[in-house]
């Protein structure tokens, strides 16, 4: 049994559809070689879709072309400027860093205790043979010739009561009023063959026998006997009662007494 509708025949003018397929076609291979030179210049994303049959094909995504280029252009430099290292500037020292000097760490360290000065020893110096009998005493008459009568020693003055000492070491062998005008005096017999002679005494402060050191105290400083006024009326014996000048005898014995 045939069906009612009529057979359609290709080759009659009344066709409808003659011709589209072949308009189709070209526009498909127009929107291909469109989407490939955007995939050559880096503007890839641009979706083509194609219909067969009678319908035309969807139109090409419109993108702004400007701003492709741009994305393009940055994609490109980014990818090129990342694959080379770039040295990272090193950090220049400030000149404050540069310049301060370490600080030295403190170390905790037990103070030593200061070792206890050795105390210095007591020295004394070794007493002479000889001394000046009145240190410091003012000469007011020498040995010589004096008023016509020979003055037989040397007055030294200080003031009264000033301390007489011993001229060297010896024995005492006379303490008390000498007479001939020498009031309270004291003789020392030096061992040696001299003696000597302390006379005008206010005080005598030893004793007949006693033995003395040189620098000794033996008395004090007066005016008793013939004398004007207070002073020390000081003679060497060269044997007793032999009186010698004193000044050179002393000297060389280390003592100046100013004459």
């Amino acid at each position: 049994m045939q069906e009612d509708s009529p057979v359609q025949n290709e080759n009659t003018p009344d066709a409808p559809h003659t011709g589209q397929p072949q308009r189709a076609g070209r526009r498909n291979r127009l929107i291909v070689l469109s989407a490939a030179a955007l995939v050559t210049l880096g503007l890839g994303g641009v979706a083509v879709a194609t219909t067969g049959g009678d319908h035309p094909a969807p139109a090409a995504v419109s993108l702004d072309a400007q701003s492709r280029a741009e994305a393009a252009s940055r994609a490109d430099r980014s990818a090129r400027e990342s694959s080379t290292p770039v040295a990272s500037p090193s950090p220049t020292p400030s000149p404050s860093a540069a310049t301060a000097s370490p600080t030295p760490a403190k170390t905790a360290t037990a103070k030593a205790k200061p070792k206890p000065k050795p105390k210095p020893k007591k020295t004394t110096k070794p007493t002479p043979a000889w001394v000046n009998p009145m240190p410091g005493a003012a000469v007011t008459s020498c040995y010589g010739q004096r008023w016509g009568t020979l003055h037989a020693g040397i007055d030294l003055a200080l003031p009264s009561g000033t301390p007489l000492r011993a001229a060297a070491a010896g024995t005492v062998t006379q303490a008390g009023d000498a007479s001939d005008g020498y009031g309270n005096s004291v003789f020392i017999d030096h061992g040696n063959g001299y003696l000597t002679h302390y006379a005008h005494q206010s005080r005598i402060a030893v004793t007949v026998g006693q033995k003395v050191k040189a620098g000794q105290v033996i008395g004090y400083e007066g005016a008793t006997g013939d004398a004007t006024g207070p002073h020390l009326h000081f003679e060497v014996h060269q044997g007793m009662w032999n009186q010698i000048d004193p000044a050179p005898f002393m000297r060389t014995r280390g003592v100046d007494l100013g004459c």
